[in-house]
């Protein structure tokens, strides 16, 4: 009996890629940064300063209305004081009199009596004018250029880089099955070489 099926195998294909490990290195930069600064000059001048305060001395020749309110309000306490000194000093005397003494006359003399003391009539200010003298002042300033240097280096640096294993496949697995017979004719009698099986034997 002759072979019907033809069977082939196709058996998988595929490659493989190895990157060994290996280690970088990579090199140090440098760099070299420069500014500049620039300099200043100034100059400050102060011209000389005379303050004259003269309030104390305008005050003594002619009081404001402050100062007049307060020296009238101050003469006025002193005032009243003296009048109830003299009444208490002549209610004593009215106190210690004896019959036939003339306490009222006395005291109508002593009220009639005229001042005494000194009397000073001045327009010349008895206050100091305050004075403040502030010398001259002078001051310069100055500053140069200036440059600034600014150097980085960077250091060197390693890199370690891992193995890789890389697997393509080129080729699936398969598997062929042929049939290399001849037709099969249903029923067998249409097949043209066609021979009838004796079954009386």
């Amino acid at each position: 009996m002759e072979q019907l099926l033809n069977i082939t195998t196709i058996p998988i294909k595929y490659e493989l890629k190895i990157n060994n490990a290996h280690l970088e290195y990579s090199g140090s930069n440098a760099e070299l940064e420069i500014s500049r600064s620039n300099g200043d000059f100034t100059i400050k001048s102060r011209p000389v300063r005379l303050n004259l305060d003269t309030y104390e001395a305008r005050n003594s020749i002619r009081p404001t209305t402050k100062q007049s309110i307060k020296a009238t309000a101050q003469q006025g306490k002193e005032a009243a004081y003296n009048v109830s000194a003299a009444y208490a000093q002549e209610g004593q005397l009215m106190l210690k009199a004896k019959i036939g003494d003339d306490v009222l006359g006395d005291i109508f003399k002593q009220r009639m009596q005229a001042p005494t003391g000194e009397f000073q009539l001045g327009f010349i200010p008895n206050a100091p004018v305050n004075m403040e003298y502030q010398p001259a002042d002078l001051t310069i300033k100055y500053e140069m250029d200036k440059l600034n240097f600014d150097l980085k280096v960077e250091k060197g640096n390693f890199k370690f880089i891992p193995g890789d294993i890389q697997v393509s496949i080129t080729q699936q697995p398969d598997l062929l099955i042929e049939y290399v017979g001849g037709p099969l004719y249903v029923p067998p009698s249409a097949d043209p070489n066609y021979e009838p099986i004796d079954v009386r034997a």
